[in-house]
């Protein structure tokens, strides 16, 4: 794991080095097609978002200062973090100039209700005395929702934010209860089921009531959602 303590005399200094490095490249920022963000390492907080990306999320840099280590929760899908965080700490550990981490991930705006889907970059943008990184630049651009592929992916994400949301439902079914689910959701009977697992049919129909209990689902349809998430058919 990056070390990120420093030490006190040199947090003014530091600091100089941030405002100094951003002023910088922020002419540069503003002229790009993407919202460019500047985050703190050790905190998770921006310390510079170009102005396309304030008018996005209705908010100021002030805000979202404020809002310290909420401010993921506030604007970005948590099932998405859980899949590109450890890639990024993995960067950062590497602490490679030319390491780049991409990820999908949708963002909500401040005040709205509904996700949005951004294409997202990140790497390093400046290292401490110390070489260890302390700020990491990310690109981001939202992904126009007319688009086919923006629909498709969308549809992806939500199904892999349910498969997060279940797979503690899913690895509580013993072998026999998938294997049972498996040809509930091919609409076989219980009669069927029985005679293609040796059992007795009753057997199949109490199990097919424990399954459906297990997975919160209260009819075929839902069952068959579940299976079909969980490539069972």
């Amino acid at each position: 794991m990056v070390s990120f303590n420093y030490p006190i005399d040199f947090i003014m200094h530091l600091t100089q080095k941030i405002e100094q490095r951003i002023h910088e490249y922020a002419p540069v920022f503003e002229l790009l097609p993407a919202v460019t963000i500047i985050n703190n390492i050790k905190t998770g907080v921006p310390v510079y978002m170009s102005n396309w990306g304030l008018r996005l999320l209705n908010t100021d840099i002030a805000a979202l200062q404020a809002m310290g280590a909420d401010y993921h929760k506030h604007f970005f899908h948590p099932d998405e973090t859980r899949e590109y965080v450890p890639a990024i700490l993995q960067m950062l550990e590497n602490n490679n100039d030319d390491e780049v981490v991409s990820f999908f991930q949708r963002v909500r705006p401040l005040y709205k209700e509904d996700w949005e889907l951004w294409l997202s970059a990140i790497k390093i943008f400046m290292r401490d005395d110390e070489g260890k990184p302390m700020l990491s630049v990310v690109t981001t651009i939202p992904v126009a929702p007319e688009h086919n592929f923006s629909a498709k992916l969308e549809r992806l994400l939500q199904e892999n934010s349910f498969l997060h949301q279940n797979n503690h439902l899913y690895a509580s079914l013993t072998k026999r209860e998938k294997e049972i689910l498996t040809l509930t959701a091919k609409d076989k009977t219980s009669a069927e089921i029985a005679e293609t697992l040796f059992l007795s049919e009753d057997t199949v129909k109490t199990h097919r009531r424990n399954i459906k209990k297990k997975i919160n689902v209260d009819n075929n349809y839902e069952l068959i959602q579940f299976a079909q998430a969980f490539n069972m058919i």
